[in-house]
């Protein structure tokens, strides 16, 4: 049940972030793109501070040991994310050389490189996701629900990507959800690793709550962080809380406190 649990949830988040990324990159719901952003980050902290490290806290476990892994989980993806800004730089500097030769076949190859770069990013969010299964299956379903929430501005720039390569919007959508779909695979070692590990299982819960933190600090919080009108203020406001307000209406669903 586990199992089957962990295959629906992740497949629900690597290709439901991508059909509902390319939702609002075809125009459908553009005019909430921002709201969503506010949506996703409210969602992201309050699964990390209200479930999955309030679960690792229960444990045995110590505090220290805990910390720890929390702030070397949040520099890794901090240094991860300096070395996908690096390489993107690199190829950037790459096709300007090459802008009068062959530059289509730059764009081309930029784009195989971005779904190289997605797949194993949602690999990543299967391991994530199949550790919170492990521990409850109330933790994977919100889990999976962040990861979808996340995974949505990123898949928009995927998209955007893949439309300088190709003017066909299906074959575009098609790839990054062929690459969404690799969250499934990340499931499937995540549970057969999780589950011949599990008095690793509270380290995974803090790894999952340090990318969720870090993807709502430093990704979707920085593009809100804009001077707009009070009302437009208020809004983003009123959606981060939301996204806290789902995810403790589902805590209480659930728990009953």
């Amino acid at each position: 049940m586990t199992l089957l649990s962990i295959v629906l949830g992740t497949l629900a988040a690597g290709i439901g972030s991508v059909w509902l990324a390319a939702a609002l990159s075809f125009g459908l719901l553009a005019r909430y793109t921002q709201h969503m952003l506010s949506l996703a980050a409210g969602a992201l902290l309050g699964t990390a501070f209200l479930h999955l490290l309030p679960e690792a806290f229960e444990s045995t476990a110590p505090p220290q040991q805990l910390f720890v892994t929390l702030l070397l989980g949040l520099v890794f993806f901090f240094l991860l994310d300096k070395a996908e800004l690096w390489h993107h730089g690199h190829e950037h500097g790459h096709g300007h050389e090459e802008h009068h030769g062959n530059g289509a076949h730059h764009h081309a190859s930029g784009g195989w490189a971005v779904l190289a770069g997605d797949s194993v990013h949602c690999f990543g969010d299967g391991i994530l996701i199949a550790s919170a299964f492990i521990a409850d299956w109330r933790l994977g379903c919100l889990a999976a629900l962040a990861v979808l929430a996340h995974e949505v501005p990123h898949h928009m720039g995927d998209l955007a990507v893949l439309r300088h390569t190709s003017s066909n919007r299906r074959a575009a959508l098609l790839k990054v959800t062929l690459a969404g779909s690799i969250t499934a695979l990340g499931g499937l070692l995540g549970y057969w690793l999780v589950d011949s590990l599990k008095h690793y299982l509270v380290y995974f819960l803090v790894v999952a709550s340090s990318s969720f933190i870090y993807v709502a600090l430093a990704d979707l919080i920085p593009q809100l962080q804009k001077r707009l009108a009070l009302s437009e203020t208020l809004a983003q406001i009123g959606w981060l809380a939301m996204g806290i307000g789902l995810v403790s209406a589902v805590s209480f669903a659930v728990h009953g406190h």
